[in-house]
C-alpha cells in the first residue's frame, strides 16, 4: 500500500494458496482507501515469525489483523494468543470438507485468546474487511 500512509491493517495467510480468497479483503480494502500490508507466515512452519510479526504490530501502527488459513486454521488464533489487537480469521475453503474445517479451527478459541470469525472463503475475506473498517472507526 502506499508508503505515504500509515499501515492500519495487517492482512497474514497461511500460505501462498490462500491468496485467490483474501485477495478479496484487498479489495474491499482498497474501496475504503484503508492502508494495509500482506504477509505469508505459516503458525506450523514459521511459528517463531508469527510470534515476532504479532508482537510487534502494535508498535507498527496497526490496529487489526485479518487472518486467512485453512485445514487447521491455526492462524488467527496464534496469532491472537501474541497480541491484544483485534484479530479477525477467515476460514479457507478445503476441498476436503469443504472449509468446515477451518471454520471450527476459526471460530473455536479458549477464553482469553479472542478471535472473531467470519463466514468460509471470499465472502467471508471481504466481510473481514468491511468488519476491519468498522473496527478503525471506533479508534
Amino acid at each position: 500500500m502506499g508508503a505515504n500512509k500509515k499501515i492500519l491493517v495487517g492482512i497474514i495467510m497461511g500460505s501462498k494458496s490462500d491468496s485467490e480468497t483474501m485477495r478479496e479483503t484487498e479489495k474491499v480494502l482498497k474501496e475504503y482507501k484503508i492502508p494495509y500490508e500482506i504477509n505469508v507466515l505459516s503458525a506450523h512452519r514459521d511459528p517463531e515469525k508469527v510470534r515476532s510479526y504479532a508482537k510487534s504490530a502494535r508498535k507498527r501502527g496497526l490496529k487489526v489483523l485479518i487472518c486467512g488459513a485453512g485445514m487447521s486454521a491455526a492462524l488467527s488464533g496464534v496469532v491472537s494468543s501474541y497480541t491484544d489487537l483485534p484479530v479477525i480469521g477467515v476460514p479457507i475453503y478445503t476441498t476436503a470438507l469443504k472449509g468446515v474445517d477451518s471454520f471450527l479451527s476459526t471460530m473455536q478459541m479458549p477464553a482469553g485468546v479472542p478471535v472473531a470469525c467470519v463466514a468460509i472463503g471470499k465472502a467471508g475475506a471481504k466481510n473481514a474487511a468491511h468488519l476491519a473498517r468498522r473496527i478503525l472507526t471506533t479508534y
